[in-house]
């Protein structure tokens, strides 16, 4: 490493980062607590440090300069000076190089056998020690890019919440094993935005996708010595930069690319980020970013052991969202996102852990107050995972307007219901309808719940109907990580079996499920691969598995081919039809001498208290006018729609349901059976007074055509 060399100008104190102007780069990095900072500058290999540059300006706790022969692709780090005291809640070690939080993309992997810890391990109070050895040659070097790309004419979809249906996938998992998706670009940006990818997911009709992260994020150094990796990538460095293994390219151009062709296919491009918590762990974890930046700015510390770190994430640290900097930090990455990436929404992992002020999650908390005044981010999708680990942080239903919520109570009913537990039938009630015990008395609507049965954590939907137990063995845990309350049942057999009924018994409860959570109110969330019967052979927490149990396969059976036509027809009957998708919750209110909604028992009328009451009730139904009072359309007309009557049964035997009285002329049609191969409906019309007669464990959608009133219109 040779002297400094380089022409350096002061520059300016914004923006944070590295920016080039067409002429140079400006660099700036906070850093409240540090005594000096210099910059590092790389050869293009990344290898090499071949200069180190004193930052001497500082303008508000903001170290800058500017170098004005810089050029496009410089790779560099940071090194920062100051009090190695951990006890005090400071880290610093100048021979560790530094991530910039405000990198816009990095090269090289971060290699474990270089020395990335602050402290010397294996030593006495481990932490409490001073490690001299430099880690440069083994870590991801930033570097400087140019943020300007074409994008022509394209747009947000903006397509409204109430007609969102979410498909969360990985980039990687989707298109690693897609044979129509040539090789070199399965598993990457460039592979979800090919046309096999694209042309899936609009036959199968969904309207977003939500990624899973896809921040620069770090490999676990106790999975790398075990051969795993984290797949999944809940474990950012770096808040604006994609990560590079996902890109055939290596350019951030390709990230664009994609969300500029998804845009172009009317789906919309949701982020799952994770702001709670950093790649840095607790107090005997690396030092890669912000705790050799500033460690007592950027984290939770304990206040009386500052050596500690609050952890309300699970991961060792929580990033502290009372530092005004760091709040900045995370609001100019969801700009960032939003204005240079063009991307529509964010799913926030472990969002109370953003809104804690103290201990308490405070909903009117300054990440909240200043997302809500921001005039872009307020306008992007906002969806919360509504927990943290720590004390009080679940929060479904208290998140603000504003707000969508990934329902945790609408999958715990689904589950319990299907399984066929009893007195489910009241909390069933309410997740079909919206969810309005949770969000209606906040101002908020059906679409603030995000309904979802299963999810990137826990087992496939195909595993849910096919093992009473997780079998995680392959994560090297010997079996003890993972949820081990899962509401799932093998029905007969634990995994795959040769077995005709416990085979027919599993797809008719898949259909059960899927055909409940496209007709249930609010925004529907499909897990990637469970349209197709995916499994992870019994795993629920294949966080580690970047290998065929995680991988969409597409090699499918005829009852996988079934199922997915099923799944398609029942989205496509979502769409058609908006007394599925209400902007408004059911009121219970007649309207021309028709209730909006009514809760009817086996015997065609409404139920009673005490059915509302009995542990042995698993049987209902529902039926909903097609009168929607107080709904329009886009452009502005009432919305009128069919009258249908969903029938539940959950019990092993038989049910007959009774056709209800009202409306009194009405003529109900069987539009889709779950009893039947694919859900197919059997022929015949049914009258007030008939019987329908549901077979066990199965689900029925009638339909009343009402004839729609029509206006002439002007000749002219």
């Amino acid at each position: 490493m040779s002297e400094q060399k380089s022409v350096v100008w002061p520059g300016e104190p914004y923006p944070l980062g590295a920016t080039w102007d067409g002429e140079g780069i400006n660099f700036v990095l906070f850093s409240e607590n540090a005594e000096k900072v210099e910059l590092c500058l790389f050869d293009p290999t990344g290898k090499k440090e071949v200069e180190r540059i004193e930052m001497r300006e500082r303008t508000n706790q903001k170290w800058h300069c500017y170098l004005p022969y810089g050029r496009l692709g410089q790779l560099y780090g940071y090194r920062v000076y100051g009090p190695y005291d951990p006890a005090n809640g400071h880290r610093f070690n100048p021979n560790k190089l530094l991530l910039d939080p405000y990198a816009k993309a990095t090269v090289g992997p971060l290699d474990w056998s270089y020395p990335h810890f602050g402290y010397t391990l294996g030593s006495e109070e481990e932490d409490l020690s001073f490690d001299e050895r430099d880690n440069a040659r083994g870590m991801p070097k930033c570097r400087v890019v140019e943020t300007a790309f074409t994008w022509g004419d394209d747009r947000p979809p903006r397509i409204p919440w109430h007609d969102t249906i979410i498909y969360e996938t990985h980039v990687k998992g989707f298109t690693k094993r897609h044979p129509d998706i040539p090789p070199a670009l399965r598993g990457t940006y460039a592979g979800l935005a090919s046309a096999p990818a694209i042309e899936h997911l609009k036959r199968l009709g969904v309207t977003a996708v939500e990624l899973m992260p896809v921040h620069l994020f770090v490999d676990d150094k106790h999975l790398v010595d075990r051969g795993l990796r984290n797949y999944w990538g809940y474990n950012s460095i770096g808040f604006f930069a994609p990560d590079m293994r996902y890109s055939a390219t290596g350019t951030v151009s390709e990230f664009k690319t994609m969300v500029k062709r998804l845009h172009s296919a009317g789906l919309e491009v949701i982020l799952d980020v994770v702001y709670n918590h950093t790649a840095e762990g607790n107090h005997l974890g690396p030092t890669l970013s912000f705790r050799g930046i500033d460690n007592a700015a950027y984290y939770r510390l304990v206040p009386e052991g500052r050596r500690y770190y609050m952890d309300f994430t699970g991961t060792g640290n929580t990033l502290n969202m009372m530092h005004p900097r760091v709040l900045q930090l995370i609001m100019d990455s969801l700009r960032y996102w939003i204005q240079e990436m063009h991307v529509d929404g964010f799913r926030f992992d472990l969002a109370s852990a953003l809104a804690r002020e103290l201990y308490e999650v405070d909903q009117l908390s300054s990440f909240f107050t200043i997302i809500h005044q921001d005039p872009v981010i307020s306008q992007a999708k906002l969806i919360a995972e509504p927990w943290d680990v720590g004390e009080g942080g679940y929060q479904v239903g208290n998140f603000p307007v504003g707000w969508a919520e990934w329902n945790g109570k609408y999958r715990d009913a689904l589950r319990a219901y299907w399984k066929g537990e009893g007195g489910q039938t009241g909390e069933l009630a309410y997740r079909l309808t919206g969810s309005s015990d949770l969000y209606e008395r906040g101002g908020r609507k059906p679409h603030a719940s995000i309904n979802f049965v299963t999810a990137h954590d826990g087992f496939t939907l195909r595993d849910l109907v096919s093992y009473e137990e997780k079998h995680n063995e392959a994560n090297g845990e010997n079996n003890n990580d993972g949820e081990s309350h899962n509401l799932s049942h093998n029905y007969g057999e634990e995994g795959p079996t040769d077995d005709v009924e416990i085979r027919r018994t599993r797809a008719r409860q898949r259909r059960n499920v899927v055909a409940t959570l496209l007709l249930s109110q609010g925004v529907p969330m499909i897990l990637s691969g469970d349209e197709m019967g995916r499994t992870q052979n019994g795993n629920n927490n294949a966080y580690c598995q970047d290998n065929d149990i995680s991988w969409l396969d597409w090699e499918l059976s005829s009852i996988d081919r079934n199922f997915l036509a099923f799944v398609r027809r029942m989205i496509r009957l979502r769409k058609e039809h908006p007394a599925f998708r209400r902007r408004s919750f059911f009121q219970g209110r007649e309207l021309r001498g028709v209730k909006d909604i009514a809760w009817l028992a086996p015997e065609g009328r409404e139920m009673t208290d005490e059915e509302w009451g009995s542990s042995s009730i698993r049987s209902l139904g529902l039926q909903m006018s097609g009168f929607l009072e107080g709904e329009y359309d886009a452009q502005g007309r009432p919305e009128e729609d069919d009258d249908f009557l969903l029938l539940f049964n959950a019990h092993e035997e038989g049910v007959a349901f009774q056709i209800p009285p009202l409306p009194e002329e009405a003529r109900w049609e069987v539009l889709m059976d779950t009893a039947y191969s694919a859900g197919l409906k059997p022929d015949g019309f049914f009258k007030s007074g008939n019987v329908y007669t549901l077979k066990p464990r199965s689900m029925a959608v009638l339909v009343n055509a009402r004839p729609r009133e029509t206006v002439e219109e002007d000749a002219d």
